[in-house]
């Protein structure tokens, strides 16, 4: 009997990500690479990585399914769907009581409410503005001379908060700057910062509401101070992978799985 193992590719803004799989459904490759000015070149090379981590070739990969704004650029994927459809089913396979998935991406943010299987039900999207997402957080941490570790540091959520009114990511760099200027300590503003990202998630949430249990994907889940300020909004836990910008590759691979094996 011949093997088959399937993959995902997602090309995000800020990063490639790339799972392999087992027929089981078991992951036998992540690799996360930066996706720079040529998505598709990231493609490749991620896949090359992964296959290289895994032992495999190319002809051991029975089909790849692409995913992110950069699914296009994928010349050898066999299939391609859209990362909220990834998002859900990647999460569904991670925590299986997964109702409501919150992604925060490079560029932009979802939450999204799906099915017992995974699938989507329904999902709000903030697409028009960085705010809210990595990038915004990138440019606040070298405005405020930190690094990203430091900047989710969750001691700096437990003081005194500075205000963040601005929802476009230039003109809270402006109030930024402001606040530094008046000589603002710079764990209040990452206060603020952090509290003004929770407030945009919430909006989106409120406006589909809770199913099911919380599950964080994307790289802005690894802030551990943004993940206390959501709990504490939401009054409840969330399930956070322990990688989880490869949620979105996980379901595509698992998606492609799925419509080989039928």
């Amino acid at each position: 009997m011949v093997d088959h193992y399937f993959a995902g590719v997602d090309v995000g803004s800020l990063s490639t990500d790339v799972v392999i799989l087992d027929s089981a459904g078991n992951m036998v490759s992540a690799i996360v690479l930066p996706t720079g000015v040529n998505g598709g070149a990231a493609a490749e090379q991620a896949f090359d990585q992964a296959l290289e981590q895994s032992k495999l070739t190319r002809d051991n990969v029975a089909a790849v399914t692409a995913t992110g704004y950069g699914r296009a650029s994928v010349a050898f994927a066999t299939g391609k769907t859209t990362e909220i459809s990834c998002h859900g089913v990647g999460a569904h396979h991670l925590f299986p009581k997964t109702g409501t998935v919150m992604d925060i991406g490079g560029q932009d943010s979802k939450v999204i409410q799906v099915d017992a299987r995974g699938r989507m039900l329904d999902f709000s999207m903030n697409d028009k503005c960085a705010a809210g997402t990595g990038r915004f957080l990138e440019v606040m941490a070298d405005r405020l001379e930190y690094d990203m570790d430091e900047l989710s540091n969750p001691r700096y959520i437990s003081g005194p908060s500075a205000p963040i009114s601005s929802t476009c990511t230039v003109f809270a760099e402006s109030e930024v700057i402001s606040l530094l200027a008046k000589d603002t300590p710079r764990e209040q503003i990452v206060n603020g910062l952090q509290r003004s990202i929770a407030n945009r998630i919430w909006s989106m949430v409120s406006n589909l509401g809770i199913l099911g249990e919380v599950t964080l994907s994307g790289g802005v889940a690894n802030n551990k101070g943004l993940v206390l300020i959501l709990e504490e909004k939401l009054g409840c836990p969330l399930n956070v992978p322990e990688n989880p910008q490869i949620v979105g590759a996980l379901g595509a691979a698992h998606i492609a799985m799925g419509k080989f094996l039928g």
